[in-house]
C-alpha cells in the first residue's frame, strides 16, 4: 500500500502511469521480458488473474474498444516496420557478398605487396 495520506505518498502516486495497450513513445522499443514478473512463473495453475484494462472496463471505463483497434493498427504498423527491416538486412547482407567477391583480388594484390587489410 501506498501511504496516500503523506506527501511521499502523495508525490508517488503523482508519478504513477498506467497504459492500457503501448502508448506511442514505447511502441518503436524493441519489447523486454522480464523473467522474474512472468504470470505463467509466478501463479499457480488455476489461479485466477485479471487485467487493468478489464478492471478498468468494469468500474466504468469507456475507451477499451478504442484502445482495442489502435492496439490492432499498431499492431499492423510494427509487422510492416518489422518487415521492412528484415529486407533491409538481407539486401545488406547479399550486397557485402557481392562487394566481397569483387574485392578479394584487389585485396590479394594488397596482401602481395605487403600492405594488410
Amino acid at each position: 500500500m501506498v501511504p496516500h495520506k503523506l506527501k511521499r505518498g502523495d508525490d508517488a502516486l503523482g508519478r504513477l502511469r498506467c497504459h492500457e495497450g503501448v502508448p506511442p513513445p514505447y511502441d518503436r522499443v524493441k519489447r523486454k521480458i522480464a523473467p522474474p514478473a512472468l504470470r505463467i512463473l509466478k501463479l499457480s495453475p488455476g489461479r485466477d488473474y485479471c487485467t487493468l484494462g478489464r478492471l478498468s472496463q468494469e468500474v466504468g471505463w469507456k475507451y477499451a474498444n478504442v484502445i482495442e483497434t489502435l492496439e490492432l493498427k499498431r499492431k499492423a504498423r510494427s509487422a510492416i516496420r518489422v518487415n521492412l527491416k528484415r529486407k533491409e538486412a538481407a539486401l545488406k547482407k547479399k550486397a557485402q557478398c557481392e562487394l566481397g567477391k569483387q574485392l578479394a583480388p584487389l585485396k590479394k594484390s594488397l596482401a602481395k605487396r605487403g600492405i594488410l587489410v
